[in-house]
């Protein structure tokens, strides 16, 4: 459970004002664009467009597994129909199927579950197209409007079902839920028992607590806001139309970001640059974007090349044409916004979070949702790392595979809680810039920590709730629900097998499938009995005296049943309940004469065998009545308290989420401090300054991936600043040069985070944006080369890099001839030297660029080297030294990799001759 999620959202639910005074039924159109990118970091395919069923061969009554591959889908949008209530003219079917056709109608976007009894089910073509996509089977309903395709899955497995369809199928899914109709309403509707209607409508970015999120990462919804008009009166002073490709790139204009976490609640805004909308989408990494659907012809491609980097989904979402102003946000707020702070939001700001607000009241239809008040993130308060930065230096996840182990998280997270899992989560994507809690002395930091702790009514309310939840209760309740689950699944095992098919026991959950069938007989009539409660028996007095009277009635149960024992002369008589029979007394063993029933009082006999009988008792039949009624009042008392106890959950609601923010900072400090001590690390010192002294500088992934190896790391120094503000760093392949760039980078990320660093002593001039051009691939999905992509990335950097910024750049120009990547090489040194004026770190091939630079006065030349023994073999000397090394040795990686003799020959051959010919063409020139 989250310490701030969804059960506070929950219980919030229903004591306060409703949203559906809010007027909704405002028709609009959205549409949703799935994004897919090569070399996606999550494993599974994300199917966003539906399936043509020409592609799908389907075998009714059978059950059906169908592959497609992912070239075979046609791309585009998802489009989003007004949700308006329809009426079908087509011929009628059954009631329930009418209602799921109606709802096809009003939800055009979404794929309809309709609850019917125990089941979830799908009709028409959306259970041919997906069925086959869940594995489930395809069968046909007849109806007197014909056959009608259907497919279904059991309640239970909902959270299943949903992940496959919003998780990896980017689809929206409408829940239709059953309600029981009132009397009037039973009568109009010829007695149905059910009436249905769709309750809420469910994307990637709207997921509450669904079972199958991850906890340690926040499930964000993210509205951007873009003013149309001024964006189009940008692209009319633009007189070269190929230009719009990259408007976003060039447009100055402001844009507004609100995103938000259904499950936890928390709210946030920012006002940011049409330049480094990239970047924040990186940086918040929401789940699923929506923007307004007039930005669709305008920028809408550019937009989806940027959020499709990241395999998010696009929805495209007509936004208000006025503002709704931040005072009437209060229906969907667990607080109103102060006065004051309002002032401080921007109009795009407001115009985002209005915008997205309206988007939540329209997917969840009406239910109840409260959101804490929205907090402003400032763009001067966060050191700002872009996409490529985030990919190159692995700070989440990998580059090679996407998953987390190998990244800078994985590495540092030491966290207890999934709360403060997804707080450093945060804090790596968008590091501190503020010096004031990192020059504060730790013992001061922890003393402020404690004193925004509010424990006054919190502790109380929890000394509450452990006095009044008795925890072994609801053990016990559960280990009797699990029993139940188990008898339920031997039995569902034991039908499969005797009465089925081998494929009708695969399709059993594997849970089931490992029940052992010895449990079937594990209850016995000794737990007919058995109550669970949830509360201790002392949490009320009125509950201490009820559970006495239920104590007192059970001995006089104990006492019947040991005098009916004797009268009838079996020790195998119980007295039981049943749904169907209410209290009976059934005996076992010898048969009991009619004679001694009739003595005891016996007024009706129930059924009897050679072996038992069970009969009516009126002694037993009042007492049981007493009984009953003394656990209604129980339960009545237990669900008193706790109305009681969530009403003061309620009411201590601000308190409890400061404290849960307090404790996640506590959570994280003692990861870092945790960290600190395994891998003796160095508390860093940070100033206000423009340099870089880091002795002894480690890489805190590599180096643990070696260590694992029984490999040693080589530690480096880094002194930027000055008169080496620029360092241009030469040497051979494999010997360092990318793991240095990216070390102190990493060094600095983790030390404007407020972690220790992995050296022996780092100052670090505060930071404000750091960039990174590392490694290079081509993106033939958006028709962009390597060279291309690289030149995107490079432009970013000389665009948009301050002196206050951090560069690291490796091997530009690398996709290109040797002439032209020297060229684009010393024109990026010279203009980061001469205009960007930042720190940089720029590892090079072209030692061409240690001659070219030498009148460049803040530019240091280090390089890496090979050594090299008598017998021919060789070592790599990760240490850098002062100088240029102008030998690549790329032969000797080349055998490393272990290239066949005779190509490593020819190699050294060519490479001599070539040699031999820029010997004689210089001595011909001089």
């Amino acid at each position: 459970m989250r310490l701030n999620g969804p059960s506070i959202a929950r219980l919030t639910s229903r004591h306060f004002c409703s949203t559906a005074e809010i007027n909704v039924s405002r028709a609009y159109r959205c549409h949703a664009r799935p994004t897919i990118s090569h070399g996606a970091a999550r494993p599974s395919q994300r199917v966003a467009t539906p399936i043509p069923t020409s592609h799908l061969a389907f075998r009714r009554g059978a059950k059906t597994k169908s592959t497609v591959k992912l070239k075979d889908l046609p791309q585009g949008a998802l489009k989003l129909e007004p949700y308006t209530d329809t009426v079908d003219d087509a011929p009628r079917y059954p009631t329930v199927v009418q209602g799921h056709r109606n709802n096809m109608q009003k939800f055009k976007n979404c794929v309809i579950l309709t609850r019917v009894g125990g089941f979830y089910e799908l009709y028409f073509e959306q259970a041919e197209e997906l069925g086959p996509l869940l594995n489930l089977k395809v069968a046909s309903k007849k109806t007197s409007a014909g056959p009608v395709p259907m497919a279904g899955f059991p309640f239970f497995q909902l959270d299943r079902f949903l992940k496959t369809l919003v998780q990896d199928l980017n689809k929206y899914v409408a829940i239709s839920e059953e309600f029981a109709p009132s009397a009037d309403d039973r009568t109009r509707s010829t007695g149905l028992l059910f009436d249905r209607k769709v309750t809420r409508i469910i994307t990637p970015g709207t997921l509450i607590d669904e079972k199958f999120m991850d906890p340690s990462e926040n499930n964000f919804l993210l509205a951007i806001y873009i003013n149309i008009p001024a964006l189009q009166a940008q692209l009319e002073q633009q007189q070269d139309g190929s230009s719009y490709q990259h408007i976003l790139s060039s447009a100055s204009q402001h844009v507004g970001l609100s995103w938000l976490d259904l499950s936890t609640g928390d709210f946030f805004t920012q006002l940011t640059t049409a330049q480094m909308l990239s970047s924040a989408i990186a940086r918040i990494g929401a789940r699923e974007i929506v923007v307004d659907q007039g930005l669709q012809d305008l920028i809408g491609q550019e937009l989806q090349s940027l959020i499709g980097h990241d395999q998010r989904l696009m929805t495209l979402f007509q936004f208000r044409g006025d503002i709704l102003p931040m005072s009437q946000w209060g229906s969907m707020l667990e607080a109103p916004v102060d006065a004051k702070a309002m002032d401080s939001f921007t109009r795009e700001e407001v115009a985002a979070g209005s915008s997205l607000l309206e988007y939540i009241r329209e997917q969840l239809q009406g239910s109840n949702m409260k959101l804490q008040p929205p907090r402003r993130r400032h763009l001067d308060e966060s050191m700002n790392i872009d996409r490529n930065s985030l990919r190159g230096l692995e700070i989440l996840e990998s580059a090679r595979d996407g998953f987390g182990k190998g990244s800078l998280l994985h590495a540092v997270r030491r966290t207890s809680t999934k709360s403060g899992a997804r707080l450093l989560r945060g804090r790596l994507t968008s590091p501190s810039t503020s010096l004031e809690g990192h020059t504060s002395p730790y013992a001061s930091s922890l003393v402020a920590m404690i004193n925004r702790l509010h424990l006054d009514g919190p502790s109380a309310l929890a000394d509450r709730i452990l006095a009044a939840i008795d925890e072994e209760g609801l053990q016990q309740k559960q280990r009797i629900d699990d029993d139940t689950a188990a008898e339920a699944a031997t039995l569902a095992q034991e039908v499969a097998t005797n009465e089925g098919v081998p494929s009708d026991l695969e399709a059993l959950p594997k849970k089931v499938r490992a029940k052992n069938s010895d449990r079937s007989n594990a209850a016995t009539d000794e737990h007919s009995d058995v109550e669970s409660w949830v509360m201790r028996r002392d949490a009320s007095p009125a509950l201490h005296k009820l559970h006495q009277s239920l104590a007192s009635l059970q001995d006089e149960k104990f006492t019947l049943t040991q005098t009916l024992r004797d009268a009838v002369g079996s020790s195998a008589l119980s007295l039981k309940w049943t749904p169907g029979l209410g209290h009976i007394c059934h005996v076992k063993g010898p048969k009991v004469s009619q004679q001694a029933l009739e003595e005891l009082g016996v007024t009706r006999n129930v059924s009897s065998t050679k072996s038992t009988r069970s009969f009516y008792l009126p002694a037993w039949t009042e007492l049981g009545g007493r009984i009953d009624q003394v656990k209604l009042q129980i339960r009545q008392e237990e669900q008193a308290i706790f109305e009681s106890l969530r009403r003061e959950v309620i009411l201590n609601l601000v308190k409890i989420r400061r404290n849960a923010a307090v404790m996640d900072e506590l959570d994280v400090g003692c990861s870092f401090a945790t960290l600190a001590e395994e891998q003796h690390l160095t508390r860093p010192i940070l100033t206000q300054g423009t340099s870089h002294k880091i002795v002894g500088g480690r890489h805190p992934t590599v180096k643990l991936g070696l260590e694992e190896q029984g490999r040693r790391f080589v530690s480096n120094d880094c002194f930027l600043g000055g008169s080496e503000r620029i360092w241009l760093v030469t040497g051979p392949n494999m010997a360092g040069k990318s793991t240095f760039l990216r070390q102190n980078a990493l060094i600095t990320v983790l030390a404007q985070v407020g972690s220790f660093v992995p050296a022996e002593y780092a100052e670090i001039g505060m930071v404000d944006q750091i960039f990174s051009r590392i490694g290079a691939a081509d993106d033939l999905f958006r028709d962009q080369s390597t060279f291309m992509v690289e030149m995107l990335e490079t432009a970013t950097i000389l665009k948009q890099a301050t002196p206050r910024s951090f560069v690291i750049m490796d091997e530009v120009g690398r996709g290109t001839t040797p002439e032209d990547g020297t060229a684009v090489s010393f024109a990026c040194l010279h203009h980061l030297h001469y205009r960007n004026q930042c720190r940089t770190l720029f590892a090079t091939h072209f030692h061409a660029l240690a001659d070219m630079t030498q009148d460049f006065e803040t530019l240091g030349r280090y390089c890496t080297d090979v050594k090299e023994t008598a017998s021919g073999s060789f070592s790599f000397v990760h240490r850098l030294r002062k100088g240029v090394n102008r030998e690549s040795h790329a032969l000797k990686v080349a055998q490393l990799a272990g290239l066949p003799s005779e190509t490593i020959e020819m190699a050294h051959a060519v490479r001599q001759s070539i040699q031999k010919e820029v010997n004689v063409n210089g001595e011909h020139a001089s």
